[in-house]
């Protein structure tokens, strides 16, 4: 009898272990939760990139649906992103505002000029803090923020043609319709 126990208590929790990592396995990777569904989004006054004449604050949101992209001119897979960025910004079905991720000064205008600014205003957040605030742990991440100034959804990584047209506008037209914009 405690040879039988001794041979199943191994095989069993070898069971119970593969069981644990292979539910883990059918989850998405990338997807990352966030704890600003559904709340205000961060207060937050950012001073203008190099060049630009305006910032970006928490206020720019107020009273219309819209996204916040967090890139930098560091981000490789931001460089993916940016042609679905400026395809969105020709759309005009929300405005794009922009949060400069720990860039060196001059480095995002730089960039911006180079690959097309599909934003509205540009945040410079040298520091991170701003970032921090919304939980970002890498860039890109852009968030959809509804007319009351929730965050409704986080995208993690470089939003591609099929996040945009099968996730990201139809949640944007919905909250647009909620709100009773046109």
């Amino acid at each position: 009898m405690m040879r039988r126990l001794f041979f199943f208590a191994p095989l069993a929790l070898f069971v119970v272990v593969g069981m644990y990592f292979a539910e883990g396995l059918t989850r998405d990777p990338g997807y990352m939760p966030s704890m600003l569904i559904d709340r205000p989004a961060p207060t937050f006054d950012l001073p203008p990139i190099e060049g630009y004449a305006e910032g970006l604050s928490s206020d720019d949101f107020a009273g219309q649906v819209s996204l916040l992209n967090v890139f930098g001119s560091w981000c490789v897979s931001c460089n993916v992103e940016h042609p679905v960025l400026l395809a969105i910004k020709a759309e005009a079905v929300a405005p794009i505002y922009g949060l400069d991720w720990k860039d060196k000064p001059g480095a995002g205008t730089a960039w911006l000029a180079r690959k097309g600014d599909p934003y509205a205003k540009v945040g410079d957040d040298a520091d991170g803090r701003a970032a921090i605030d919304f939980g970002v742990t890498g860039a890109p991440e852009t968030f959809v923020i509804d007319a009351a100034g929730r965050v409704r959804h986080k995208h993690v990584g470089p939003i591609s043609r099929e996040d945009w047209e099968t996730v990201l506008r139809p949640m944007i037209l919905d909250l647009k319709k909620q709100a009773g914009e046109s």
